[in-house]
């Protein structure tokens, strides 16, 4: 996976296409990539009002898709939820197969943001299948790495790496710049994960530059969050890893990235308790987590919430309350499908020296024989 990722590298190395939006169609396909989220969302409703009295359906679709796309990055999941579905009946309506595959990957999206990964990989699956009946070969390579960042996410590394790779090699054939820069974080992401830290560093750094020339922010945001990630772990660069998070940070906010700014201060929180700076660590974690929890994400809260549990046990919390909330976050996190949940909570209990995690107890329900 290395060797094609740093041969794809060279040969990328002189791209200088600009990153597209291809989720903002018809009326509002002009916005650009970085246009601010609340903008988006007033426009996009302004156009499927039009659309809709207007009876163009497929419009409504279009129009529709943008709602539902700037509803999920600000975190307002329950009105995506409606807007997607609108937008794929307003497709099939007027039997526009494309319009229906770009609504199938708005939904599949936001199911693998609120941690239903089945359900993600579903409607990720039919989003591919109809872009390839339609022809429209950008919603199929959004639906594949839809498809690619599930299984990544879900920690199944051997079965996506090397559909990362052949999206990163189309990406660039194509001149997809925001696409390429997802695929390098995606490949990235994994080399991190199974230690190869140099290789990550690299990727990482590629992302954040080929983001930057291509006017990407949200994916230079990204980026960022990831060399910070590196360079704790690798180097205990403490102060860089804060600066460029701040960097990312203050990206985030002017584009009103709900979920991208809670994993900025979820990282945040791991640098500063690498660092053991736990009472800043525990700030971090705190302030991830509510932003989880308002926006329904279920691995982020998850993940927040083993960050600031490990953070409370260096701080001096009760062995066994310790103990307690971790067996509850293996079953939380075995819940959302992640593979890796019981090395993760077996790691963290080793780390903190509180021996084995037993079992969590299932919960009975009202009525259920005891």
């Amino acid at each position: 996976m290395a060797q094609m990722a740093q041969q794809e590298t060279v040969q990328g190395d002189t791209r200088r296409d600009k990153a597209f939006a291809p989720e903002y169609q018809g009326a509002l396909g002009s916005l650009s990539v970085n246009a601010s989220l609340t903008d988006v969302l007033a426009r996009g409703r302004e156009e499927l009002r039009a659309a809709e009295e207007a009876g163009d359906r497929s419009e409504a679709a279009r129009c529709g898709l943008a709602v539902a796309e700037a509803c999920r990055r600000l975190g307002r999941n329950e009105e995506a939820e409606r807007a997607w579905r609108a937008s794929y009946r307003a497709a099939r309506s007027a039997q526009n197969v494309g319009a229906r595959a770009w609504a199938l990957w708005s939904g599949g999206t936001l199911a693998r943001q609120r941690g239903a990964l089945p359900l993600a990989y579903r409607l990720l699956r039919l989003a591919a299948e109809l872009g390839e009946r339609g022809g429209d070969v950008v919603v199929r390579g959004y639906s594949l790495a839809g498809l690619a960042e599930t299984g990544r996410i879900q920690g199944d590394y051997k079965a996506v790496g090397e559909l990362h790779e052949q999206l990163l090699a189309e990406a660039r054939r194509r001149g997809e710049a925001r696409h390429t820069v997802w695929a390098l974080e995606g490949i990235a992401q994994m080399h991190r994960n199974t230690g190869s830290y140099d290789t990550a560093l690299a990727l990482f750094e590629e992302a954040a530059e080929t983001a930057g020339r291509a006017d990407d922010r949200r994916g230079r945001a990204w980026a960022l969050r990831g060399i910070a990630d590196v360079v704790s772990v690798r180097d205990g660069g403490v102060d860089r890893a804060l600066d460029l998070l701040s960097e990312a940070e203050h990206i985030c906010r002017e584009m009103e990235l709900s979920s991208a700014l809670a994993y900025n201060h979820k990282m945040r929180g791991n640098v500063l308790y690498r660092a053991g700076r736990y009472a800043e660590a525990r700030e971090n974690y705190a302030q991830a987590l509510a932003e989880f929890v308002e926006m329904d994400e279920s691995r982020g809260t998850a993940l927040a919430r083993l960050g600031l549990t490990k953070t409370l046990a260096r701080l001096g919390r009760d062995r066994a309350e310790t103990v307690a909330e971790l067996a509850g976050l293996r079953r939380a996190l075995e819940r959302l499908g992640l593979r890796h949940a019981r090395d993760m909570i077996d790691r963290a209990a080793a780390e903190l020296g509180v021996g084995e995690v037993p079992e969590a107890p299932r919960p009975v329900l009202e009525g259920t024989p005891r």
